[in-house]
């Protein structure tokens, strides 16, 4: 059972640092309280997000920001080791041992600026992965009160079905949209609600915005006729597309556009018509429901 309670749509913040925005101090310090007046409390973070550097530049802004840590949640991920200077890997690779789970969670702490986090993700599987092992580090981390919940990121209903015979699994990040919907027919979602995992869902906007093709320019052309409707754009339709299904998704919005921001946010409030939700399913799909 969740011991957190995440907002209805989660800050991603793997584009606020070096990888994309790169962020001043004082302009991350200005988008965490931005996000907070619009009920977006909880931020997803890597370790490996702007090359390991990301989790201590957000930590720096939160601490300066004087916010109160009760205000909000925080999500991180370790396992994925990436070729970099800090690192000295050879090859890119994956590491879910006891020791190095732990040693990841605490060196987040630090850089984050907190005692704990309300949720903790293995960011994707591993071949090698003992479950027994990964079991132990998440118990004794939760004995310690360093982590709250215990989740996965992109693992398979099988995959996931190995780690929750040895430890509570809370939540799983996968892709999910109405471009890549996959989850939705494969029996992911379906083993997320039957065994009372919250998925949350990453890139939650698609490809609609992103390439130009004609599974795009078909979405595009319906939500054309939608604004007249519900009068919010495509990218608030598409958060209200996820919310809708029974799986209670949590999306996750990597925006940093203060005005976007205050767009999506008014998904959570929208009940999107059944046939509605059909249609978009059908124009990404390209045809009719079986």
């Amino acid at each position: 059972m969740s011991k957190t309670r995440l907002s209805p749509i989660i800050s991603g913040t793997m584009n606020w640092g070096v990888w994309d925005k790169n962020l001043t101090s004082k302009e991350m310090e200005n988008m965490i309280q931005i996000c907070i007046e619009n009920k977006i409390t909880t931020f997803d973070h890597a370790d490996i997000y702007g090359d390991y550097t990301t989790e201590a530049d957000f930590g720096k802004a939160f601490k300066d920001s004087k916010i109160s840590r009760e205000k909000l949640q925080l999500i991180t991920k370790c396992g994925i080791q990436l070729v970099t200077e800090s690192r000295k890997n050879k090859i890119k690779h994956y590491d879910y041992s006891k020791d190095y789970i732990i040693w990841s969670v605490e060196e987040s702490l630090k850089k984050l600026k907190t005692d704990y986090v309300d949720l903790f993700l293995l960011h994707r599987p591993s071949p090698l992965m003992q479950a027994d092992e990964i079991a132990e580090a998440v118990e004794k981390l939760k004995s310690e009160g360093k982590i709250l919940d215990f989740g996965l990121s992109n693992f398979t209903s099988s995959q996931t079905e190995l780690i929750r015979q040895k430890t509570e699994v809370s939540y799983n990040q996968v892709q999910f949209s109405a471009t890549h919907y996959e989850p939705m027919i494969d029996g992911s979602l379906d083993y997320m609600q039957t065994n009372g995992i919250r998925p949350l869902s990453w890139n939650p906007l698609g490809t609609v915005f992103r390439e130009d093709t004609k599974k795009t320019r078909r979405l595009k052309k319906l939500f054309s006729t939608l604004l007249e409707k519900y009068h919010l754009g495509a990218d608030t339709l598409l958060l209200a597309w996820i919310l809708k299904h029974p799986a209670n998704v949590i999306p996750i919005a990597g925006t940093v556009n203060v005005a976007r921001i205050q767009s999506l946010v008014k998904a959570v409030e929208l009940d999107m018509d059944k046939e509605d939700w059909f249609a978009i399913w059908t124009e990404s799909m390209g045809d009719d429901v079986a």
